[in-house]
């Protein structure tokens, strides 16, 4: 498997292999399980997920901060890369972790298609 670099690139892979509708699927169960209010419909537009993914994540940092740990714990976002991101800007944090998010749920998704 090779790693999505951006996140047109991942929307593209999955589309190939048509898996987005499971990646979709798979953010909502996380963030079901992270008690964070956010329910993708199944066929949302790559450009809305990713809008409203980020604006989701901004405000988890601005406002709810542990729950934003836990949805990092709970998808298995690894540690080492969001302390690599500059916090200094929150806005571009948040965009760089909503794409962490995504690429981790795409390997969940890519690995239990491959290899079930």
């Amino acid at each position: 498997m090779q790693v999505p670099t951006n996140f047109n690139q991942l929307i593209e892979e999955a589309n190939a292999l048509d898996l987005y509708k499971q990646l979709i699927l798979q953010l909502n169960k996380d963030f079901l399980l992270a008690n964070v209010d956010l329910d993708f419909h199944e066929d949302v537009l790559p450009s809305s997920l990713k809008l409203l993914l980020h604006e989701t994540v901004y405000r988890l940092i601005q406002e709810k901060f542990t729950e934003y740990l836990n949805l990092l714990y709970i998808i298995d976002v690894p540690e080492k890369d969001v302390k690599a991101l500059n916090g200094d800007d929150v806005l571009m944090l948040s965009e760089a972790v909503s794409f962490l998010i995504l690429k981790r749920e795409w390997q969940k998704v890519w690995f239990r298609n491959k290899y079930s």
